[in-house]
């Protein structure tokens, strides 16, 4: 499975920063302070969108009824990211929407916490660790809050009174035991039933594994149960899919509208095509239908603007089936993509040279399609916290037969880089100066060469096996870390390759080493901030990175190729032969593949839990006491630009770009203005 999202190991140790806060007057009393840009673990940024005043009119145009179509999907994530949360949101809209409530109040601040916390996390469960939220507050001042806000702001359903809707939030919010975790990977336990997204209600793992096992598995069938939640009605299991007149259908027929106006100005017949397609899928909410959208949209491969949309990455899934939705709306940036299409246009040398089973790798690497982008706004499963490269279409044999499209997010990249500038970050958990002096010389380009060759060439690179079948179904819980896990490991193991030094992308070799620096000291240490005292590691690109960091640090302790060392009482990561290291990341990618060609479901699942899970809870305790030192948040995400169209006879006669200042504005604002779907009963 090709992922779209990847979060790439080296760029987190560099985004571990704070900026200044805007302070600007917003509306309901709610002054933008620190608490505004700064709660909990989270830091919110801005991006800006160079390039857009070089759009001509009609490609502003396109970009607006894009932008609209973005956003009116914005309830979907939050359903599907569990069953209560739009119920939870639009409770949280009303209390912070009505003027009886004393923001004052000493509890106050806390409830604006789980609020912003919510917002971030499209839901409330933590878009990193999946764990529900516990509030601040009391339940006795929630019970206070809900019964003073005015009750025709209230999501009140079919004749239920403030005290039935208290009643059931109490619960919901309250008690830990309930639907404590979005996405549970533990293994030896039902993730179905486990899991609290709402892709299935009342079927078990095996019952869902059984329904889609009934399905076509040939080689150029879609990607089965994409689009769709599993029930069980009368006995049976069944789909209901999202689609017009389906489930969701009150969101996406207002994406459909939108959709149908950017037709009429795409920029040329492909881009037309793709829309038309992409258009018929969601009426019919048809498969096979998003299948032909994705080969007409590979092929686009000339347009200014671009655009993802759809029920795409199914991480959030633990059988590794459904999509989230997320939308990227974008341009491009002609600058930046000198460098990435100098990768992709090597795609068959990469390949050819990998230390990949000669069987494994791809005879012809077809249609890569490599470019940096401008991202305009991001929706769904890709907003407040966002990528940083895109690598799509995700379907394996769409992209062997027609390929793909790898972007870098350029204006994304750079808002974390310049917030990156002074963190002290470096200096608490590099022990050599030169090292350091190296990273912060070399480290912007080599997170950036990083997130290109992961997306561009790892996701791009191996073939699996005739008869095994889709990779996410074969390797179940444990596909996504093992696919990104392939992909960081191609980067690595070409950041030290003297070809791209020849093809021009960096200019010595000491950006890979400074890549290596980054990577193992972030997979064995510094991303254990993330994580709770206590806690074993579940998101998927954590235990990416974790099992190929301790996997080398393994099978290299003999030769002493990285250890970690202690000075004044401080534990480091050292490597100590690069070149021995680059070998190890060569290894372990040829077995990854290995189990990914073969569909080895046991190999897979022993790698992950051997060295992707676990964690050294004195090294866990010793890294969040020097990070809380640091004053840092872990997670970052941005506010998004805002499109404003001016019209004249009802037509778009011009389309203004501006830039909010406070993300609870905005989440207001979305509230109001993008809010399409009912809450669960």
């Amino acid at each position: 499975m090709n992922k779209f999202f990847s979060l790439t190991g080296s760029i987190l140790c560099f985004l571990f920063i704070l900026t200044s806060c805007e302070e600007t007057s917003t509306n309901n009393s709610s002054a933008t302070t620190a608490g505004d840009r700064e709660f909990a673990d989270l830091q919110v940024l801005s991006y800006e969108v160079p390039g857009w005043d070089n759009l001509d009119d009609k490609q502003k145009e396109l970009a607006y009824y894009l932008y609209e179509a973005s956003l009116s999907g914005r309830d979907i994530i939050y359903d599907q990211r569990g069953k209560y949360n739009l119920l939870i949101r639009k409770t949280i809209e009303g209390i912070w929407e009505s003027p009886e409530i004393d923001h004052n109040d000493e509890e106050w601040g806390l409830f604006r916490v789980y609020a912003g916390q919510v917002w971030f996390a499209n839901g409330i469960y933590h878009h990193y660790s999946n764990d529900k939220f516990s509030p601040g507050f009391s339940k006795e001042y929630f019970v206070k809050l809900v019964k003073t806000a005015d009750s025709t702001r209230l999501p009140l359903q079919n004749g239920e009174t403030v005290d039935d809707l208290v009643a059931k939030l109490e619960t919901i919010i309250f008690d830990a035991t309930f639907m404590p975790k979005m996405v549970n990977l533990t293994a030896g336990i039902d993730n179905v039933r486990e899991s609290a997204n709402n892709f299935y209600e009342g079927v078990t793992a095996d019952e869902v594994e059984a329904f889609y096992a009934g399905f076509p598995q040939s080689d150029h069938e879609p990607e089965w149960g994409l689009n769709s939640k599993v029930v069980k009605e009368n006995g049976e299991v069944v789909e209901k899919v999202w689609k017009s007149g389906g489930m969701y259908g009150e969101a996406i027929d207002k994406m459909i509208f939108w959709l149908e106006k950017a037709v009429n100005v795409a920029e040329n017949d492909q881009q037309k095509n793709s829309l038309q397609l992409l258009i018929e899928y969601y009426k019919t909410g048809d498969l096979k239908k998003w299948d032909e959208y994705n080969i007409s949209w590979v092929k686009d491969t000339t347009s200014v603007i671009d655009f993802a949309n759809g029920f795409i990455e199914v991480y959030n899934d633990a059988l590794g089936i459904k999509g989230s939705f997320e939308s990227v709306l974008s341009l491009r940036d002609f600058e930046t993509t000198k460098r990435i299409k100098a990768i992709a246009d090597e795609a068959q040398w990469f390949e050819d040279n990998s230390p990949l089973i000669p069987e494994h790798k791809k005879k012809e690497v077809k249609g890569i399609s490599a470019k940096a982008i401008t991202v305009i706004v991001e929706s769904g499963d890709a907003a407040p916290s966002t990528p940083i490269g895109i690598n799509l279409p995700n379907s394996d044999w769409i992209r062997k037969e027609y390929g793909s499209k790898s972007v870098s997010l350029s204006n994304i990249i750079h808002a974390y880089n310049e917030s990156s500038a002074s963190s002290g970050f470096l200096e608490e958990f590099v022990s050599d100066q030169a090292v350091i002096d190296r990273m912060k010389k070399h480290g912007n380009l080599a997170s950036d060469l990083h997130t290109d060759m992961h997306e561009c060439i790892g996701h791009a690179s191996g073939q699996i096996n005739p008869g095994v079948g889709t990779p996410d179904k074969t390797l179940k819980t444990y596909a996504s870390t093992l696919e990104e896990a392939r992909a960081d490991l191609v980067a690595l193991y070409y950041l030290l390759d003297e070809k791209l030094i020849e093809i021009g992308v960096m200019e010595s070799l000491d950006v890979g080493k400074a890549e290596y620096d980054s990577y193992m000291m972030n997979g064995l240490m510094t991303q254990l901030s993330r994580l709770k005292l206590g806690d074993n590691i579940e998101e998927s690109h954590m235990r990416n990175r974790a099992l190929n960091a301790y996997w080398v640090y393994e099978k290299g302790k003999e030769d002493n190729v990285v250890e970690f060392i202690t000075k004044d009482n401080k534990t480091y990561v050292q490597i100590n032969d690069y070149e021995k290291l680059r070998e190890l990341f060569g290894e372990l990618l040829r077995e990854i593949q290995r189990i990914k060609s073969e569909g080895d479901y046991e190999a897979g699942k022993a790698l992950v839990e051997t060295y992707g899970v676990k964690v050294d809870h004195e090294l866990h305790k010793e890294v969040l006491d020097r990070y809380e030192s640091l004053n840092l948040k872990p997670y970052k995400g941005f506010i998004q630009p805002r499109l404003v169209a001016e019209t004249q006879d009802g037509k778009v006669v011009n389309v203004k770009l501006e830039y909010p200042s406070s993300f609870f504005d905005q989440m207001i604002e979305y509230g109001k203005n993008y809010s399409f779907l009912p809450v669960a009963n």
